[in-house]
């Protein structure tokens, strides 16, 4: 972390762990999906008051007119196992690619050769200059994908397979849905699917961006007719959003970064309409981290697309610009640039003490005790966090990923 932000990591009010946990009972983690994905239940918070519904009734509470916006990232199956021939299993999680891109999607589409920032189980019995092999089924044809060791220090392997074969395929081919460590089974065929959102497009998440697993063909189509606008954003959510908070005090707390994309039209859309809705965590970094930028761009002469994890806290009694004028600079750099999208990194905290720019509403499921995902819930409605997962864990609603969901306006 930069040297300003250390200063001002001291200089903001200590916020204490503790104080962000709650109980949460094993048998109240969702192991699995519901079998149809809008029959979830729907806690609707509205300043300050509670009601109770299930999914499907969406757009009974999102008003006409607002601005919806969607995590697109689709989760690649990152888990891959490979065996020594001692019987010995090795399993290699990807994490982000390192070479010849460190782009997610230009990644995904590299062919013959790459390498990757890893997980690596069983490491200390992989040793240098071993390679390990596996056979894949492409397309009907046999496909042997070589793993080696790059970087022991830093985990990263090196992946080589033959012919014009993208790296998604392979992926697809040989890996596993990396489910959270929190749903303690394993991988079947319905994760396959129900693991992803149905509008996922966009390849290179590790996790799912869980608030839009409720969401079907028909949920999206009432809310049309609601007059909502969809949107699409893309943050390819890491493996980070996983780490536990070890500090007490959270600002110590090392957050890491993801990737996003976002484009031309999802920054006329908040021009036109600032009445936006984020579904999802993920999303709701997205935006409020696109705010940051175009802060960056009118008070700064960088033009580096990278939100440092205390970067919004530094402006605590300036005047800053519009939800509208942020996006109205970044769109004027895109025209210079002759681009429709733009992608950046983000490693934003937010936590209790965070004005919110952008968003006026979340939807979201319910999160891990003492996660930041928690302190982003309490940032947005304050104290009324306890309230909220009281109510969730009276009226028997599920939690985590495939757990049930909320709507929280303040």
């Amino acid at each position: 972390m930069p040297s300003i932000f250390a200063a001002m990591s001291e200089s903001l009010e200590k916020i204490k762990l503790s104080d962000y946990n709650y109980h949460l009972p094993k048998e109240k983690i969702a192991k699995h999906p519901l079998d149809e994905r809008s029959q979830s239940k729907l806690l609707i918070y509205k300043k300050g008051n509670i009601e109770h519904s299930q999914f499907f009734t969406l757009d009974q509470h999102i008003p006409a007119n607002t601005n919806l916006f969607f995590n697109n990232t689709r989760v690649i199956p990152a888990r891959l196992h490979f065996k020594k021939d001692t019987g010995a299993n090795i399993e290699v999680f990807l994490l982000e690619p390192h070479l010849p891109t460190t782009d997610i999607a230009k990644a995904m589409t590299i062919e013959g050769h790459c390498e990757w920032t890893c997980m690596v189980g069983n490491f200390k019995k992989w040793k240098y200059g071993q390679k390990l092999t596996m056979e894949l089924s492409i397309n009907g044809n046999s496909i042997p994908l070589t793993a080696e060791i790059y970087d022991r220090t830093q985990q990263i392997i090196s992946f080589s397979w033959p012919g014009e074969i993208p790296f998604v395929d392979i992926v697809e081919a040989s890996g596993k849905i990396p489910l959270p460590p929190y749903i303690d089974r394993d991988v079947s065929e319905e994760d396959k699917e129900r693991y992803q959102t149905v509008y996922s497009r966009a390849q290179g998440a590790v996790a799912a961006p869980t608030a839009g697993l409720h969401f079907n063909d028909t949920v999206l189509e009432k809310l049309t007719n609601n007059h909502v606008k969809l949107n699409y954003l893309t943050l390819h959510v890491s493996a980070g959003t996983f780490q536990p908070i070890k500090e007490e005090n959270v600002l110590e707390h090392p957050m890491h970064s993801e990737q996003v994309i976002v484009s031309m039209e999802n920054l006329n859309s908040i021009i036109e309409n600032d009445q936006v809705v984020a579904v999802g965590t993920t999303s709701m970094r997205t935006l409020e981290s696109l705010y940051w930028y175009g802060v960056k761009l009118l008070k700064t002469e960088s033009t580096e697309f990278l939100i440092e994890k205390l970067f919004p806290y530094q402006f605590k009694n300036e005047a800053l610009p519009s939800a509208k004028e942020s996006m109205q600079a970044i769109k004027e750099l895109m025209i210079k640039q002759g681009v429709d999208k733009i992608s950046g990194h983000t490693e934003i905290f937010i936590f209790p003490g965070y004005i919110f720019r952008v968003c006026k509403g979340l939807i979201t499921n319910y999160h891990l005790p003492g996660s930041t995902l928690v302190l982003l819930v309490a940032a947005f409605i304050g104290e009324d966090w306890r309230k909220v997962y009281q109510q969730a864990l009276d009226n028997n609603y599920r939690f985590l990923s495939y757990g049930d969901s909320s709507l929280l306006i303040p």
